[in-house]
């Protein structure tokens, strides 16, 4: 397979089209598709700097710099910038819209060169794997042999995990944050009500919405809201909002946003709704539950990564129940199975599985050590 041209400026987003195809996980051959990605700092000369940071089931490639659509920071200002734990001074960083996503990369929403009509339903399920082999492309696009670390927080933890495991010899670090090998029944679970409440929604259409100039706003908000609630902890959603009321004195013994943790889940479901595809996060939230790194390996986590040489530093937070310790604990016992290089920080907090997003000096520290330490053994400045 090759890949489009294309001049790389740092900061700047780019869009790499496919000239060929792509064998899916589902059987099917898909293409052309393109990817589009965001750069930040600049290669080095032997292009031993890079990092690809990759990003969650609700995030996109606008990692450090304004969101195009929404005006609002990107969402991992607390951990890449100048001086940051990634330091764009340092290093060249790379995030990519994953494949079936809604801001540049092919998804749903875009139109089928065969029917000249929006995918749809007609777009191929797609997996974390899948993912992760376009990733590659635009790595091979860029002349990178071998990526200096590989990171992302939760669905960006899978494709971490796809990445260390798949392509052994093209990741020399790797961290994980807030993730697992595997999604569990109870996550396959909350993702299930988010799409029924889409799918329930009059203006989905069966998936043709935008033939019908319309958009299941209603569902697709319903399902942020669900899944926002699988973020926070309790603790948190206690302290922010405890049951205070929202803009009243008592009660209205009706169905309004009475309390403000009512109103401020209503709020995260309307500005969703403006920055993402109903059908593409069918897509993701489906790639997400269909992976089991090592379903492959007849169970065994360990085979997955027998023989790497990368050298990972795994980290989870205490109160995240979506993407809990335990899960995090499983991928070090495989790893330590296979005797790689890896550490284990399971960091304090109270903010639940969104930690990893949030102002959390006790991560920035670990994760900026981690980093320092990798550069240091790769003799990089």
């Amino acid at each position: 397979m090759h890949s489009g041209h294309g001049v790389v400026l740092p900061g700047h987003r780019f869009v790499l089209s496919a000239a060929d195809t792509m064998k899916l996980d589902n059987g099917t051959v898909f293409g052309p598709f393109q990817l589009a990605y965001q750069t930040y700092g600049e290669l080095n000369s032997d292009k031993s700097n890079a990092i690809l940071v990759c990003h969650a089931l609700t995030g996109d490639q606008y990692v450090a710099e304004d969101h195009p659509v929404t005006g609002k920071p990107g969402w991992w200002g607390e951990m890449v910038g100048a001086g940051k734990p990634i330091d764009t001074d340092r290093f060249f960083i790379i995030c990519i819209n994953v494949l079936g996503g809604c801001m540049g990369s092919t998804g749903p929403q875009n139109i089928d060169p065969k029917t000249r009509k929006p995918y749809g339903l007609n777009f191929p399920v797609i997996s974390i794997a899948d993912m992760v082999r376009a990733q590659v492309l635009v790595i091979d696009h860029l002349g990178i042999d071998q990526l200096f670390c590989v990171t992302g927080g939760s669905m960006g933890a899978m494709q971490v995990l796809e990445w260390a495991s798949r392509y052994k010899d093209r990741v020399f670090a790797a961290m994980p944050i807030a993730g697992a090998a595997r999604h569990t029944a109870q996550n396959i679970a909350f993702h299930e009500v988010g799409r029924q409440a889409i799918l329930a929604d009059p203006d989905w259409h069966g998936g043709d919405y935008a033939r019908h100039g319309a958009i299941p706003r209603r569902g697709l908000g319903v399902a942020r809201m669900t899944a926002h609630i699988t973020y926070l902890s309790e603790p948190a959603l206690h302290r922010k909002f405890g049951r205070n009321l929202q803009d009243r004195s008592a009660v209205s013994y009706g169905f309004d946003a009475d309390f403000q943790v009512e109103s401020y889940l209503r709020h995260q479901g309307i500005s969703f709704v403006e920055r993402f595809d109903a059908n593409s996060y069918l897509y993701i939230t489906r790639a997400m539950d269909y992976f089991d790194l090592a379903a492959e390996y007849d169970g065994s986590l360990a085979a997955a990564f027998d023989g790497v040489k990368t050298r990972f530093c795994i980290i989870s937070f205490s109160s995240d129940w979506l993407f809990p310790t335990s899960e995090n604990r499983a991928i070090v016992h495989a790893l330590n199975a296979v005797a790689a290089d890896v550490s284990f920080v399971e960091v304090e907090s109270d903010q639940g599985h969104d930690a990893f997003l949030l102002d959390e000096p006790e991560f920035r520290r670990v994760a900026k050590g981690f980093i320092n330490s990798c550069a240091e053994h790769r003799g990089l400045r």
